[in-house]
């Protein structure tokens, strides 16, 4: 056996082992997409973006920042009702207001973009790894398949050539999923954060002065 006949081989079992945990992985993500899809639907069943409302308490929060009423104002914060990320950032940032502490707040508005972007991660590796992950179970059935076809076995073709198939809607089907929840969450977060944009250049209006 030459050493070209070794390597290829070589390349050959080390792909072909790869097909099971390809399918396990792409089987998971298939699971964990429909867990991204349900919580998605229950984080859109909750949020309540109301900008009027907003403006106002924003208003009472200059308001009383303006004579230094730092309770008065850390009251207003807690009385912000926004989407989720939003009211909890007001929540937490009440007590450094009150405090003074006005950096925490600015640190905190950060950790908060932080935490968005990871939750964007989730999505956005499965819509990534997902295609790869179906193509990989496309591509190793296809030896087999070419195999069976030389050998005029068609068992064995039609055997490979459903799991190419099934991969690839499998991997198809995740992505799609984790994809259209990638974006629309991107554009919630970005609302999330002008609203708590917003509320931070009012805190550090006074902190200016």
């Amino acid at each position: 056996m030459s050493n070209m006949d070794l390597l290829f081989r070589t390349i050959y079992v080390f792909s072909s082992a790869l097909l099971y945990p390809v399918m396990i992985l792409l089987t998971l993500l298939v699971f964990v997409s429909l867990i991204q899809l349900g919580e998605f639907l229950s984080e859109y069943s909750k949020r309540t973006r109301d900008r009027n409302s907003l403006e106002v308490s924003c208003k009472k929060i200059r308001q009383s920042l303006h004579i230094s009423a730092f309770s008065e104002a850390s009251k207003a914060l807690l009385n912000i009702k926004q989407n989720y990320m939003v009211t909890t950032f007001a929540k937490e940032s009440a007590q450094y207001l009150e405090d003074q502490n006005f950096p925490a707040t600015g640190k905190l508005s950060e950790e908060y973009e932080i935490r968005m972007a990871k939750r964007l991660e989730h999505t956005k590796i499965i819509s990534t790894v997902a295609p790869m992950l179906g193509l990989m179970g496309t591509l190793i059935p296809l030896g087999p398949a070419l195999i069976g076809l030389s050998q005029g076995d068609l068992e064995t073709l039609a055997q490979n050539l459903m799991i190419a198939f099934a991969t690839t809607v499998v991997g198809l089907f995740s992505a799609g999923i984790a994809y259209v929840l990638t974006q629309v969450r991107r554009r919630w977060y970005w609302e999330d954060m002008s609203d708590i944009d917003y509320i931070l250049d009012i805190i550090e209006e006074k902190n200016g002065n």
